[in-house]
């Protein structure tokens, strides 16, 4: 069977609003499952004790909720970043023009979140 061909990366401006877009969407689905979580916990104690088995629940929930924050936070960096430079240009801009620091921390917080499961 043939090895399958490789995909080419296309860094247009379109593609890169269209993968923020795609990361947001994600986020925002992390947020909302780990809020429902949290909120089921919360529903479930009863007694003061509960809070001993359901409390590392809650906090590695708001955990997750902390960390969409800031992954939005820095996404809304990175898009500044690109419409800035977009602006300032009348030609296509290239990912180098990008804030690269900015970029690498993001893929590196989304790296490091897919290693945890944020299922419900």
């Amino acid at each position: 069977m043939p090895r399958p061909q490789r995909k080419e990366i296309n860094f247009s401006k379109e593609s890169i609003l269209t993968l923020m877009q795609e990361i947001y969407n994600e986020l925002v689905e992390q947020r909302n499952t780990a809020i429902r979580i949290q909120n089921k916990m919360l529903a479930f104690m009863k007694d003061p004790e509960d809070m001993q088995t359901i409390g590392p629940v809650i906090e590695k929930q708001q955990k997750i909720v902390n960390d969409c924050v800031e992954k939005k936070l820095s996404l809304s960096k990175l898009q500044s970043s690109i419409w800035e430079k977009a602006n300032n240009q009348t030609e296509s801009f290239s990912l180098s023009d990008l804030d690269d620091d900015l970029i690498q921390n993001l893929m590196q917080k989304e790296v490091d979140s897919s290693e945890d499961n944020y299922k419900l």
